[in-house]
This record gives structure tokens, C-alpha cells and sequence, in this order.
């Protein structure tokens, strides 16, 4: 559940960041059929929604996609999982992680600080501690919806 948070508002602070530069950049949005290959390849987990997402959403994504060969394998794994997760999510799922960035966006950065090392101190734990924890406790690191 924490995990599904955490990737959701990464994934979401890249999405938002994009209305900035869609707004100032309003060029013609490509359809899925008229990405290149290597986009469709990419973004390939957005494929189905391509053609129903915001001007500034697509932009961002292409954004992505042109900078996909030049990240790490690590990076471009990390991005896969994160486009794979972001896709199932619903609707709602989807809205509540809009939700959650904008919360911790607008928090003050000691703040913000605090949770991500909350974050890393939780990442460092076993994966067993890590599910007991949620398990008991499934609010635990879930501050944001305070």
C-alpha cells in the first residue's frame, strides 16, 4: 500500500509537472498510430488510454519517451513499472494520488523531508517487516491523507 502511494505520487509529480510546459507549448498532439515505434514501444503500457489522455499528459509522456534512451537500465525499469502501475490504477485510485501529491507538494520542506526518510527507513526494512507493518498498522506511512 505504501509502495502503490509512493510510486503513484512519483509518477504524479512527473504527470503535473507536464501542465506547466503543455501550457506553454501547445503543439499538436499525436495519436497512438502516429507514434514512432520506439514511443509505442515506451509507452506501450499507455497504449490502450493513449488517445483519451490530456494534451499536457501526452507531452509529458513524450517527453519520456525521448529521454528513455539516454536513462540507465535501472531508470528505464523503474519507468516501466511505474507507466505498468499507473495504468491499472482506476479512476479513483488515480484521484487520490492527485490528491495526495498536491498535499505533500504544498507541505513545508522540513516536512517533506521527514517523510521521504520515513520512506527510506521503511525501504530498508526487510520485506516481511515491511508487510507486518502494514498489516498491523496499514497508516502508518500514510501521513498525507491526515
Amino acid at each position: 500500500m505504501v509502495r502503490t502511494i509512493l510510486s503513484a505520487l512519483i509518477l504524479m509529480s512527473g504527470l503535473l509537472t507536464g501542465v506547466c510546459y503543455a501550457d506553454n507549448h501547445g503543439s499538436a498532439q499525436p495519436s497512438w498510430s502516429q507514434l514512432s515505434n520506439e514511443q509505442r514501444q515506451v509507452l506501450s503500457p499507455l497504449g490502450k488510454e493513449w488517445d483519451n489522455l490530456r494534451p499536457w499528459q501526452r507531452e509529458k509522456m513524450l517527453d519520456i519517451a525521448r529521454d528513455y534512451p539516454k536513462m540507465s537500465h535501472e531508470q528505464q525499469d523503474r519507468v516501466q513499472r511505474r507507466l505498468t502501475h499507473w495504468s491499472r490504477m482506476t479512476p479513483y485510485e488515480r484521484e487520490k494520488a492527485r490528491e495526495r501529491y498536491q498535499k505533500f507538494k504544498a507541505l513545508p520542506p522540513e516536512k517533506k523531508q521527514e517523510l521521504k526518510q520515513k520512506w527510506r527507513q521503511y525501504q530498508s526494512l526487510p520485506k516481511s517487516e515491511r508487510d507486518a507493518m502494514q498489516q498491523n498498522d496499514p497508516d502508518t506511512f500514510d501521513a498525507l491523507d491526515e
